[in-house]
This record gives structure tokens, sequence and C-alpha cells, in this order.
């Protein structure tokens, strides 16, 4: 979680009571369960918005007593500062740059409107990115009302940008507990407005609505989910028999999966370690806990940086991979005193156990790639023999009794998220695919999708790929009519069987 911190070193030692009581701030994973509901872990994750102006500690008044309108006289909104609205178009212009896909869609079904009288309720990060996004499906004819899908993430002069065109945006960087659940009713119940389109990052406004307002739910026409954990979610929905709509899983399609986890981690690691250690990697040694699309991302990257890379794996054909890309495969506990830096990159949980932790040298770099912060065992260091100094934002050193320094990149938190940015380039490719899979699900004819949770057609993912090429001045080749009946393909696409791994 963000506390608030300056550069300067914080020692938190547990030696008498009242600092166990200062040490119970940082909301435990038990803690955290027993809310009344419970909020999916990737919605607290901290993750920070690079070129934010805006500092949550600007003016403690909460946006929700602040009475704010717009210059066309609506106040149905509720964001830090609407007066930041031209930063934040700004920050909008800057990643239309980067995201020529969702502008060549607007361009392409400006037209026919195929999202004419869909009425979409969002809960994502509220970045300039995803503003980008929220405009495209406004111009292709929807109505959007939008929330904050992580406490941390909101760019607030983003929000107040949106804010100001008349979107109802309700976020801020900061929220509280409380505020998260707020802003997603209000999103949700509001007079004379019923959503028929649910787009979600996290599962965590699906949650709310099927909980809440389950008329609003069975009259959707679907819903589109874009994270793992929020896919995951759907499917216990789906298996318990109480998913009453049809859903996407955006998550797993292919340009996403390829994107999202290999070649943004390929890039995101190393920005990641630079901006909170400054470390060089020539030389270092290195384990990456994982060999998936995340873990072949990093290493491909600590590699080509000369670091000496090994692999733990459990699966039989990942670490076959791995030595076939000339890395070695070991067991965590057989390198870990070698060690100078360990990635996990798994989605398991207690992949590095405190056992780990104390057999590491000193001045060994710890970090998490993967989903949740559940993979290195952070809790276990909250023990008094331990004392923890925090050296600069999302960088712990934790002191063991004789000297030794372990360092704990954002509390074992996601890193790329937490501290580095990802590239808009990958953030455009996720955004087309969502807005596709809404255009889909929303002019589906009667009985195309049943209440269940299905892929994007193949066909509209090579399209969000195609919608990507004219950045790279690529060509595509055309089949001719005898090659295609050769293949026994159309001349269109798709290309590959469902089966098809790429």
């Amino acid at each position: 979680m963000a506390h608030k911190h300056g550069h300067g070193r914080e020692r938190i030692q547990f030696a008498n009571a009242e600092d166990k009581q200062e040490f119970s701030k940082y909301p435990t994973k038990a803690g955290r369960r027993s809310l009344s509901r419970s909020i999916s872990q990737s919605s607290t994750d901290s993750y920070s918005s690079a070129a934010s102006y805006t500092d949550s500690s600007d003016d403690e008044t909460s946006p929700r007593d602040k009475a704010q309108v717009n210059s066309h006289g609506s106040t149905d909104f509720c964001v830090k500062n609407i007066k930041q609205a031209e930063f934040g178009r700004r920050e909008i212009e800057i990643a239309e740059q980067d995201m020529s896909a969702l502008i060549s869609l607007r361009k392409r079904a400006q037209g026919e409107k195929p999202l004419a009288g869909a009425k979409i309720v969002g809960c994502t990060h509220i970045t300039a990115q995803t503003a980008v996004l929220i405009e495209t499906l406004v111009a292709l004819g929807a109505q959007c009302r939008w929330t904050a899908c992580n406490i941390y993430s909101t760019q607030n002069e983003v929000a107040a940008a949106l804010a100001e065109t008349g979107v109802p945006v309700f976020a801020w960087k900061g929220e509280s507990e409380d505020d998260f659940w707020w802003c997603i009713d209000r999103c949700v119940n509001t007079d004379g407005w019923q959503a028929n389109m649910i787009l979600d990052d996290g599962g965590d406004l699906t949650h709310w609505v099927y909980k809440k307002y389950p008329s609003v739910f069975k009259k959707a026409r679907g819903i589109v989910e874009e994270s793992v954990t929020g896919v995951h979610r759907l499917y216990q929905l789906s298996k318990a028999g109480k998913l009453c709509v049809p859903a996407m899983n955006v998550n797993d399609s292919v340009t996403k999966q390829k994107f999202d986890n290999l070649y943004c981690c390929r890039e995101s690691i190393l920005d990641g370690l630079k901006r909170t250690t400054d470390i060089m990697f020539g030389g270092k040694q290195v384990v990456v806990c994982g060999y998936g699309e995340v873990g072949k991302g990093c290493c491909t990257a600590l590699k080509a940086l000369g670091a000496i890379v090994c692999i733990t794996e459990i699966d039989p054909i990942c670490a076959l991979q791995a030595c076939m890309d000339g890395f070695r495969v070991v067991k965590l506990s057989e390198v870990i005193r070698q060690m100078d830096v360990v990635i996990t990159c798994t989605g398991n949980k207690n992949v590095v156990s405190r056992e780990h932790l104390d057999r590491m040298k000193n001045g060994c770099i710890v970090c998490n790639m993967g989903h949740s912060n559940t993979e290195i065992d952070v809790a276990s260091l909250r023990s008094p023999e331990l004392t923890w100094e925090r050296v600069r934002s999302q960088v712990d050193h934790i002191i063991w009794p004789d000297g030794k320094r372990v360092i704990v990149l954002a509390e074992g938190r996601l890193l790329n998220l937490s501290c580095s940015t990802v590239p808009t380039f990958v953030l455009s490719i996720t955004a087309t695919t969502q807005a596709l899979a809404l255009i889909e699900l929303y002019n589906a004819p009667e009985g195309r999708y049943k209440q269940d949770v299905y892929l994007l057609p193949k066909k509209m993912d090579e399209y969000v790929a195609s919608l990507h090429l004219p950045n790279f001045d690529a060509h595509l080749t055309e089949l001719s009519d005898e090659q295609a009946k050769y293949m026994g393909l159309n001349k269109n696409g798709p290309f590959k069987p469902n089966y098809y791994r790429y």
C-alpha cells in the first residue's frame, strides 16, 4: 500500500507494544478479507501513474464532500479537482499518439455507430490510455459511466478531463476502501439510466452489480473482463450456474497474452529494477521463478544485458523450453545463497519463503512480476527481530540481527505497476481488444452467446493485430485464390484453427 513516504529513512523496529500497534496499519491479507465485501487484491495494489502532476496530498478535503460543476453545468461526477481538466486533456493527446489503432477504429466505425444505445458501466485503471478507450466508445455511440478498479492508479487530471467532456467519472488517487465501493455504487445506481454492458478489470464491479443490483445484472447484454483475477471469478460464477449473461474473457486473447505478458514484461522488468535500485545487470546471478509468458519475457531481457540467469519451474514442458533457451533449471533452495536478484512470476503463493529469505546473501534484491502479492512471503518478515528501513518510495531494506540486508521492492507487489510504467503501445492492444469485445457482445444476434464465459473470436484477435501493423509500416502478403483453396482458408481469415498455439 502506498503510505506517505518521504525519501528519508524511516526505521520500523518492533520493540514495544506501541510500535506493534503502529504496524497494524498495514492491512493484513486476513484483515482485508474480513471486510464485509472482499475487494480484489489487484484493486489495492499500488500503481504509479507515470507523469501525474497531482499528488494525493494536495488538498485534504475528500472529493465526496466537494461540490464541483463542469463547464456544461453538470455535477454528475466525483473527481479530485475539475480545474485540472486542461492538464488531463494534454496527457490524453500524448497517449493518442501511441494508440493509433483506437483512433483508426473511431474513423472506420464513426458512420455506423456500432455501440449506439449501449450503456456501458466501466471499472478500470483511469489513466490517459484508458481515457482514449472511453472516448473511443463514446465516439462509437455508447454512453459511459466510469470508476477506478485500483485505489492508487487514477491520474486525477485525466479523470477531470473526462468529467469535463461529460463522462460521469467517480475516481481519485488514494481513495479509501469505503470510497472505492461508494464510487462503484454511484456509477451503477443513477436515476433514469440503466447499464446494459459491463467492462471490468479485477471483477469488483461485476461482483457489486451481481450482489446489489441483480435486476441490472440479469438484463445486461454482456460483461467484458480484462484481468486474470476477474476471469477466475467469472468462471466460478459460471460453474455455480449463477452467470446469467454472456461474458468475454479478453485476458486470454492471443494479442493481449503475448503483449501484456511477454513483450511488456521484457521491457518493464529492467525499467522497474533500474528505477528502484539502479542495479547494473552484467554478470549478476539472477533466478527467475516460473517460465511462463512473463518469465520468458524477463529472462530474454536479463540475458541480453549479460546477467547469468537460472529458472525454477514445476511444469516439465516450460522447464524443457527454458533448457532449450539456454537457462539452467534449478530448485530455489539449491542456488539461493549465490543469487544477487530473485524474481517471482508464477502466480502462485509462498514461492519465496522466510527460509529462503534467511539464506539469501547480503544485498540480494527480491521482487515480484506475478499478478498478486502472495508470491513472496513478505508477512513473515514483519517480525520483531528484523528491522525495516524505507530507503526510497517502494524500496525497503530488511535488516537481520547480524547486519545482513535484503532489499524488497514494492513490498512484494507487482513491480512493473508499482515502480515503473507500462508502454502505451501495449495498453493500446489491450484497449482495442476490449473495444472490439464490447462491439461483438453488444451486436451479437440472439443465441450466438449463451450464459457462459467466451474467448474473443480469432477473427477479432487478428483484426486487433492488423490495426497495429501500420505503426511499423508492415505490409501483409495476401493469399491468391488458388493458395487459399489449397489451404482451405478464407482469404480474409481466420488464418489459424482454434487450437493453434502462437
